[in-house]
Formats: C-alpha cells, structure tokens, sequence
C-alpha cells in the first residue's frame, strides 16, 4: 500500500456518509414556497373584518309579537344582502318554545333550515332572559393607496413600482359583494341529483344528454319589426 491509500479511504467514507444522510433525509413537507406577486402582496393586506348584526327580544309566554316579526324579517333582509353564512338563534332553556317559533319564522322569511342553527344558555340573572338573533358581518377596510409615489418613468430595473396593484386591490375591497369571500371559499352546493341520474341514465342509453333546444335557444335572429 502507498501512502495514498489512507487518504483515499478516507475519502471514500466521506462520500459513503455523505450518501447515506442524503437517503435518510426526509422529503420536504407541504407545497413548494412561491414568492407571492406584487399585486398579491396588496390583496394579502386587505383588511376584513367581522361584527355581529343581532337583534334582542323579550321572551314571551305567548310567543312572538308583531313588532318581534317585523325586526326579525328585517334581519333576514340584511342577512341575504349580506350573503351570510348562518343566523343563530341564542335562547334561554327556558324559552326554548319561543325559539323554535323563531326558527320557524326565519325558515318562512326564507332562511334555509340548515343555516338556522339554536343555540340555548342557563340564564345567570333576570337580565338575560332575552333571545338574540344575528348573524356575523364582514366588511372589508379600504386600502390607502398613494401615500408615496417614486418616478413610474425609471424602468431600467424592470421592477415594479411600490404602489403597483394597490388601486386593483382597492376597487376589489370596495366592490365585493360578500368580503368574506377573501377569506375563504364559499360551501359547495349540494347536487343536483335527479338531473345527474337522468344525464346518466341517457348516457349509458347513448342518448343526447343535453335539454332539448326552445325556439329561444335557437339562435336565429328575429325579423320582426321593431
């Protein structure tokens, strides 16, 4: 053996432990870190926030006056406006009558009844012997764009200026119907069953699966006199 050969073996166990901590090293975990955009970094500082819209009313033995169902149609009114998720009815044990008659009239004023969830509580004085109902608000905060502006001609860098995607992600802020959805997807909607087996079952025929074409749906142009 050469005096080469103990720094060869050397050598060689480096590389052989080099390999074997590259085999046991876990993989990398969850998806891949992508630099967000700088038209999301201002659609990550929209602000949303939420507040309940509730209503209180008095227990009765007798169960809803007509005031009472005034103020709750006006509640569900602001409750489809407002796109919400779900109105809670916070009742009493002791007046849990009253809050299926609640429920009930909710489901009337048209409320689904999967989206009216009751609530009971032990009252811990005569003080909250009241029914709320309400729902949670979101409102999204208007973003302030503008506030420092750097000369939009210097392009050299081919960099985006600083406010760039500010005054998108404000028109958004200002214009979404429901800001609740910058926060998270809306539920699914349930299938529609029936039409899903009735396309099936036409497919598995070798049948046409689409409705049948109106003569509105025909797409000839109308020659009438206007």
């Amino acid at each position: 053996m050469t005096h080469n050969t103990p720094v060869k073996i050397v050598l060689l166990a480096a590389a052989f432990a080099g390999l074997a901590a590259c085999a046991s090293a876990p993989p990398e975990q969850g998806p891949s870190k992508v630099a967000t955009t700088e038209t999301q970094q201002w659609m990550d500082k929209i602000k949303v926030t939420s507040a309940p819209d509730e209503i209180v009313l008095a227990s009765h033995a007798t169960g809803l006056s007509a005031n009472q169902g005034s103020a709750l149609e006006a509640l569900v009114g602001r409750w489809l406006d407002a796109e919400g998720r779900e109105l809670v009815v916070t009742a009493p044990n002791s007046a849990g009558a009253m809050a299926t008659q609640i429920r009930d009239r909710l489901i009337t004023l048209g409320a689904p009844g999967a989206r009216v969830r009751v609530v009971g509580f032990n009252p811990a004085g005569p003080e909250d012997n009241t029914i709320r109902v309400g729902f949670l608000r979101y409102e999204a905060q208007p973003l302030k764009c503008g506030e420092r502006w750097e000369n939009l001609a210097a392009t050299r860098n081919n960099t985006a200026y600083e406010n760039f995607g500010c005054a998108m992600a404000a028109n958004i802020a200002a214009q979404v119907a429901n800001p609740e959805d910058l926060i998270r997807p809306r539920d699914t909607t349930p299938i529609d069953a029936g039409r899903r087996d009735t396309v099936l079952g036409k497919y598995r025929k070798g049948e046409t699966t689409s409705a049948a074409k109106d003569d509105q749906a025909s797409g000839a142009i109308s020659k009438a006199i206007q």
